[in-house]
Formats: C-alpha cells, structure tokens, sequence
C-alpha cells in the first residue's frame, strides 16, 4: 500500500493500484458479467493498534471470505471462508489487536421453510483459535435461540479483549430435574473473546428487545415488548434509563409502531460524557435528531432537523461509537457534523476526493489517530480508504467493483416530474454515457420497502441498463420514507392507488419530455417495485410495454399469511390493512387487467417475500391467457446473492426487453 499525503487544500492523489486494471466489457455477456458480480470488498475494519485491516471479500460465485491485511507487510492471508448457501459471514469486528469476532448467519433448510438464525464466533488474526461466542443451546431447551446475540459494546478500556454482547435465554424441559433453566429473556454478558469466561451483567428480562450501553461498558438504556396471549408482539417498545451510577430503571420513552411510522421517541446511542441520549423524533411531521438528559429531568433539546427531509442517519466513530453528527437526504446524501475536528476534517477530504463525494467513516483505531473510509459517487463505485491523521496520509486499500474499474458508467441527475394531481415527485435519472437522451428505450424502476427510498449513487441495477443503452427513472413516489409523515401516506400498500400513480406518472413525463420513445418504455422492479411493477399495469394497462418484477409481492392476502406464525404478525396484518384495496391492489387477483408480457425471478428461499407469491402471479397469468415467463432460483433468499446468477438475470432481462420492445 502506498500513501500520500493529505493536504488541507484540495490536491490530486495519486493512488496505488491495488487490484488488476479490466477491460471495459463490450459484449452483452461481459456486460452482465461485470454489473452482475457482488462487491470485492463487502465491510471493512481495522484493529485497535492500527497494525491489520479486516476485509470481507465475495466469493464467487455466492461465498466470502475474511482477509488480514498487515499494514507493516507481508501478503493478505484468507482466514476464515463462507460458502454463502446455508451460511453467511456477515460481518467482523477486532476485539484486540490479534482477535477477530464475527457473525456468521444460517440457515437450518427443509422442503418447506427457509429459517434463519445467526451465531458469533472468534478467532485470531493468524485464523486459529476458533471458537464460538454465542451460548450454547441446552438439548433440553424449549425453544430455538435464532439470535446468537450481537455485541452492544466493545469495551474499549478493557485489556483482556472482553466485550458485552446480548443473549437470548430459552426455558428448558424441566421433568425429572430441578436444575433446569427457567428464566428466559433477553440478557446482556461480559464475555473474554479469547478464554470464553462469561459473567452475567443484566439477567434475562421477558419483553426486553434491545439494550444500549454508554460505550463504557455500562447498560443504561432497556427497550422493552411485550406479548399478546397468543404470544404476537405488541405495537409498542417501552424504553426505561439509568441514571449513572444507578441500578434502577426510570421511565424514558414509548414508541408506537403502527400502519404507518413510528411514533414516539426512538433512542439510538448514550454519551456518557455528556449523559444524554440521542434518538429520533417526530419535529414539525418530519424525522430529526434530539438528545434526553439522563440525569433525571429529562430535559430534552433539539439536536438537528432539516425543513425538508427525514434526518435519517446518525454518525458515530471509534470504539465507543460515539455520535459526532447526523445524516440525511436531500438530493444527496448530506453530513452535519457536531464535533469541530471532525468537520474540518470531513471538508478537507470532500476536497480532496472530489470526485467521490459521498464520504463514510467506517471504523477507527482505539486512539482514533487512523480512520478508514470509503468514499463513491454515482459514477465510482467506491473505494475504501485509510488516512492516518497524524501523518496527514490517505492511501487506498480496496475499490469495491474492480471489474468497472475502466467502464464509463452513467451521471445521475435528481429530476422532479408532476403526478397526476400536480404532486411534485423527486426520483433520479439515469440516461446511457454518450446518448442524445432523446427518443430512447427507458425503464422505471420503482424501489423495494415500500418504507425506503432511493439516493444518489451508484446503483449496479440501474447503471447495468444505462450500460445497455437505457434510461432509467427511479421515482421516490409517495408511500416512500424521507419526506415527512405526509408524504409517507398510509404506506405503499394501503395507498397503492397514489404511490403506484406516482410511478406510473414517471413513465409518462419520460414520454412527455420525449426522452422516452411511447413504444419502447419499460418497468423493473424488485420487492416492492416489483409489485408496483405489476400493479403498474393494472392502473393503466397500456403504459409499460414491458414489465419484469424480482421477488414481487403479488398478492396482500397472501403476504399477510405468510407472516402469520411469526410474533411480528399485528405488525404485517396492522401494515396491509383490511378492506377492499386488499383485493384491489394485489396484482394477481387482477392478472387479466395485464396486457404487457411479463418476466419473473425469484429465489425458493426468500425469507422477506415468499416464492410462492411469484408461483400464484405466474399461474394466475397462464389462466388468463397472458405472455409470462417465470425463472425460479434454487437455494437463494431475497437478494439473490450470487454472481452467476444475477449475471444471467441482467442478461435474461437485456434480452427480453430488447425482444419485447423490439429493439
């Protein structure tokens, strides 16, 4: 790795290459290849003494892989590898300067259900000492721990590697003895990640769902849930605190989960130094950032909030993760940071990296003297940086699609287009390198949730049709989160007619301005914007010409059954709602309203929409006479993680849309 030096004026950087220079792809194949392969680098962290990098890599064509970087030399070694079917390395953290703990999610698979659960484990920097954190299940236990708990804080003043992670406590069978496990509930435990000895720090409390500490090892804050009868979650999350130096719980806040947003105050992190709490509130029908006094009055001040926008995000740094600013989303993502250094410092390398001007701070050393970054843009993919703040030095350590390195990628613009009421709709456009922009073939692409919303960037999806020679709009319709309450609606199944209107009227203002020529117009969709992809034609069923859904949600009723076995079911049913819309806007209880012919994927073992929604849309279409084609992906979830695969969905859906719009 080579550096160079970070001036306080804006310079060019001469960056070391890090990974072999591709050639730009050239023929549909390679196209779908390039824009179908999964991030190389998908996390990054760096260890407390600042000495090696952790970087989880993918793994052809679905697997990862965790790689050490010593920064003193010497070649990156591959410590620990996942498969990527039935399990998943989801993230790592340093919990010393030689010991790694990571989380490796998993999938117990049968004929009928795929059911998720994830465990912790540890391991040195060299990839011996393996072992496994999270606790282990009694045979006698009465129930599953599908969470092997998360680490809520990394003990930064501890020198023996300990941290505090949650465990989820399960009664045992307790017949014929009396030394079985009857609490049960979420506890918190000081565990060594190196001799595994565990203490208890917070029992097992019933209804507890979250706990947050003050990045000094002390839980002050509990979120508490309770139960039905019939054992569903209630709609609400009861936070209590802790003054310092104090046991006992003291009412805090309630949030109110609904059919819509939430309502009430959503605690985020502790600041013992300042002993206050930031969280997230409702200011003016809009999302800002507060922080509470914990010190008994509970004074309550207003952090930051923006006139506009959602203030959806919180910065936080270094092993205490303590909070230095707040986020949100205008027509770019936006920073405010409340710690000075940190402003500046923020400044100085916008400056610096001016071409890739979204700029995250993603993990620190323990004195917080080197940080790593990633930095992108809408035509870079991103790469991730180390800067050393006392040398003044920023070097490059990874790019994150290094098969784009040299393909000219598309310039998104944030447009504004009217809805049919006269609603000004915010979306992004992307139109292909070097076109006219004029008479083209063009996509809508709505975005999944329904409670999301898109941002300026780099989108593989969007960028591979721009690639391909298509204009892409991608809406943020309302029933999209970021706006305010208004603009959310009821959400995007109860108001499907004004959020799915909304998409619809994006096609036609691509018309309407003549970027989109009337017979060559398309909609893409996953998730949810792939049920709007196919609601779309069941509003105006000769708008789109071409319709291709991921993993749609294709009928309500159905949606709501599938989360009917799990605690979060009010949640679903409360979200759908009752009434005629249900019917009204599942598109596979109108699938004779369909002119456009129809492509389908889906993955048998999606956990978030069911592939059996994507079953009943395709038969329902076949019934009705109508032009489908429906491609089912074996062992893949919702994202359909795999490189091969998404190659040949880019190249399936290139090549039906250049058939069907007559290319």
């Amino acid at each position: 790795m080579r550096f160079t030096t970070l001036g306080v004026l804006a310079g060019a950087i001469a960056m070391s290459a890090t990974t072999p220079v591709f050639a730009a792809p050239e023929t549909a194949e390679q196209a779908a290849h390039a824009f179908g392969k999964r991030e190389d680098v998908l996390s990054a962290s760096i260890a407390p003494d600042g000495k090696r990098i952790a970087l989880i890599q993918a793994r052809s064509p679905r697997g990862a892989a965790l790689t050490i970087i010593s920064l003193d030399g010497g070649a990156p070694k591959t410590i620990l590898a996942s498969e990527g079917t039935l399990d998943r390395l989801a993230g790592c953290d340093w919990s010393t300067a030689v010991r790694l703990v990571c989380t490796v999610e998993l999938r117990a698979d049968d004929s009928s259900r795929a059911i998720g659960y994830s465990r912790v484990i540890a391991l040195n920097a060299d990839g011996g000492g393996v072992t496994q954190l999270s606790s282990r299940t009694s045979s006698s236990a009465l129930a599953i721990a599908q969470n092997g708990g998360e680490i809520i804080d990394w003990l930064p003043d501890a020198d023996d590697g300990s941290v505090l992670m949650t465990r989820a406590v399960v009664p045992e069978y307790s017949t014929g003895t009396m030394l079985a496990q009857r609490r049960e509930g979420l506890a918190v435990e000081r565990v060594n990640t190196t001799t595994l000895k565990r203490s208890i720090v917070e029992p097992p409390r019933g209804g507890a769902v979250e706990y947050i500490t003050d990045g000094r090892g002390v839980v002050r804050i509990v979120g508490v849930r309770s139960r039905t009868e019939s054992g569903y979650d209630k709609n609400r999350i009861v936070y209590s605190y802790r003054k310092p130096d104090s046991r006992d719980w003291l009412p805090l806040a309630t949030l109110t989960i609904g059919a819509g947003l939430s309502e009430g105050f959503n605690p985020q992190a502790v600041d013992a130094a300042q002993n206050v709490v930031y969280g997230f509130d409702e200011q003016d029908s809009r999302r800002a950032l507060f922080r509470i006094a914990l010190d008994g009055s509970l004074k309550r001040d207003l952090v930051y909030a923006n006139p506009q926008v959602d203030v959806d995000g919180l910065i936080r740094i270094g092993r205490q993760h303590r909070v230095v600013g707040a986020s949100f989303v205008t027509d770019r993502r936006q920073s405010v940071f409340f710690d000075p250094d940190l402003q500046k410092l923020g400044a100085s390398l916008a400056r610096t990296l001016r071409g890739t001007p979204l700029v995250t701070f993603v993990d620190a050393t323990a004195d917080e003297s080197k940080l790593v970054l990633f930095a992108g843009s809408d035509t870079d993919p991103g790469k991730y940086y180390l800067f050393d703040k006392t040398a003044r030095k920023l070097g490059e350590i990874a790019p994150v699609r290094s098969l784009l390195a040299v393909t000219p990628l598309a310039e998104v613009q944030a447009v504004r287009f009217p809805a049919s009421d006269g609603t000004s709709i915010p979306g992004y456009l992307t139109l292909p390198p070097g076109s006219s922009g004029k008479g083209l073939p063009a996509i809508v692409m709505p975005h999944g949730g329904p409670g999301a919303r898109d941002e300026w960037g780099f989108d593989w999806l969007a960028q591979y049709f721009a690639n391909r020679g298509y204009a892409v709009l991608q809406p943020n319709f309302r029933g999209s989160t970021g706006y305010g309450n208004a603009w959310f609606q009821k959400n995007g199944f109860q108001s499907w007619r004004i959020a799915v209107g909304d998409v619809n009227a994006g096609g036609q203002w691509l018309v309407s301005q003549g970027i989109a020529a009337p017979s060559k117009l398309a909609i893409v969709g996953w998730s949810y914007g792939g049920y709007a992809a196919l609601q779309s034609a069941v509003l105006d069923p000769t708008l789109f010409k071409a319709i291709i859904a991921i993993a749609p949600v294709t009928d309500l009723e159905t949606l709501r059954g599938e989360a009917r076995d799990y605690a979060s079911y009010p949640m679903v049913d409360a979200f759908i709602g009752r009434g005629p819309h249900v019917r009204a806007g599942s598109p596979a209880q109108n699938a004779a309203a369909i002119t456009a012919p129809v492509l389908m994927f889906h993955g048998d073992r999606d956990q978030n929409v069911g592939v059996g929604e994507s079953r009943l849309m395709a038969d329902r279409l076949r019934e009705a006479g109508k032009s489908v084609e429906y491609i089912e992906y074996r062992q893949l979830d919702h994202q359909l993680a795999d490189d091969t695969v998404r190659a040949q969905m880019l190249a399936k859906s290139d090549a039906f849309l250049r058939k069907t719009l007559g290319l």
